[in-house]
């Protein structure tokens, strides 16, 4: 078939619906981040090309809040950046302890596993959040090379404490793997006043990005960890190269040895850069440290607990231990006689706004709403509550009309 021959859909330029993404993430892309990645391409080694990823380094040491040299970007989403650090610091054998309360703590079993590691888990009932002391107490019994965790896993809402996780795998002499795609820029991280080894996040949720870049940072001891399995393709290694000892990462593309080897000095050829990616990523890192990292968190914060008082005045149910509550994800139990999926639509198709429901054993049971990045403002809090109030009236859902944007209100109110 030529291209006259094909339909007029496949012929037409693809042109999205507006749409106001508060679900779970991916979210509305800041305008500066769009505008960012337009710009025309240069090539890899360019120096303007390699100024701007160090430029980009420097960003995001101070978005992660760490003075670690090896702080850069995997070309790819958020799980990629996962799979780089497990594969890169795992070998098959490794002992790995994961608390799971949550999809996205299965998903860092499933990894590891697939890594050739011996997990461990520790299954935390989904809505809460993993006590310091059972990680503890793992540590003692398996004796772990790696602890790996999701310090915001959007599934359940839940965001989990950290700073005496970081201590006491410190003073066991374990690694900490940290994934904060979800959490990073809408609430707190200390990469090293928390002492984690390794962290990797992805840019579309609170920093205002599209998914396809995986920012990463790593401490000294992790860094040593992959040195230790250092190879360098044949085909660009030097004259002084040395191979690792230990055994060679199994993955080419997610062989964090040789992409440091790209972001630093050698600037060895692993792959060809995602530029516009790399463009956009900076802007996210930015648009951030512009406005101010304290800044940021309480706006999440701000935003999330108006669209909470919201829903409670709607006569909805908050799902989770709110005390550990993601500051920019709320989940709300569905509830009786109202059909989630077909609200959802409504929601979506009636009046472009996104909102999401969960996984596994909560899929159909609660909603989840975002106020992520450059949603996470009053308008946005308001119009979603204001939208999802019809809704649940057409739906039959017994509530006082104007009560949730109200609450709201008075929430962003009382701090003014």
């Amino acid at each position: 078939m030529n291209f006259n021959d094909m339909p007029l859909n496949l012929r037409s330029t693809f042109v999205p619906p507006a749409r106001l993404l508060m679900g779970p993430g991916p979210i509305t892309c800041d305008p500066r981040v769009l505008r960012a990645m337009s710009y025309q391409l240069v090539g890899q080694f360019d120096p303007s090309m390699t100024a701007c990823m160090n430029e980009t380094m420097a960003l995001y040491r101070e978005v992660f809040c760490t003075s670690n040299e090896w702080t850069f970007l995997i070309d790819s989403t958020s799980r990629g950046g996962i799979e780089a650090c497990l594969i890169s610091l795992l070998v098959p054998g490794d002992k790995v302890l994961i608390p799971v309360f949550g999809r996205f703590g299965h998903l860092l079993v499933e990894i590891a596993e697939r890594c050739g590691a011996e997990v461990h888990k520790i299954d935390i009932a989904w809505g809460e959040v993993c006590d310091p002391a059972l990680i503890e107490l793992g540590i003692k019994a398996v004796q772990p090379k790696l602890v790996a965790l999701v310090q915001g896993d959007t599934s359940t809402t839940m965001c989990q404490p950290l700073a005496d996780i970081g201590r006491i795998c410190k003073e066991h002499g374990v690694l900490l793997y940290c994934d904060a795609t979800a959490s990073i820029g809408g609430n707190e991280l200390q990469v090293d006043a928390w002492q984690l080894s390794a962290v990797s996040v992805g840019l579309q949720k609170c920093l205002s990005g599209p998914s396809g870049s995986a920012p990463v940072t790593l401490n000294n001891e992790a860094v040593t960890a992959i040195r230790k399995r250092k190879h360098v393709e044949a085909g660009i290694r030097t004259a002084d190269y040395v191979a690792g000892q230990g055994q060679r990462i199994a993955s080419n593309y997610f062989d964090l040895g040789m992409i440091m080897d790209y972001w630093g000095k050698e600037r060895l050829n692993h792959h060809t850069e995602a530029t516009s990616m790399l463009f956009g990523a900076r802007e996210c890192a930015r648009i951030l440290l512009e406005e101010g990292q304290d800044i940021v968190v309480a706006r999440h914060k701000l935003a999330g607990a108006a669209l909470a008082a919201g829903l409670v005045a709607m006569n909805l149910q908050l799902y989770g231990d709110q005390a550990n509550r993601m500051h920019n994800v709320v989940g709300i139990w569905i509830p009786p006689g109202v059909a989630g999926d077909a609200l959802r639509s409504s929601m979506l198709l009636d009046y472009g706004i996104e909102i999401g429901t969960s996984f596994g054993p909560l899929h159909g049971k609660i909603w989840r709403i975002g106020t992520m990045g450059y949603n996470a403002r009053k308008d946005a809090v308001l119009m979603t509550l204001a939208c999802l109030e019809q809704c649940l009236l057409r739906a039959g859902h017994s509530l006082s009309p104007g009560a949730g944007t109200a609450a709201a209100l008075e929430c962003y109110g009382r701090h003014a």
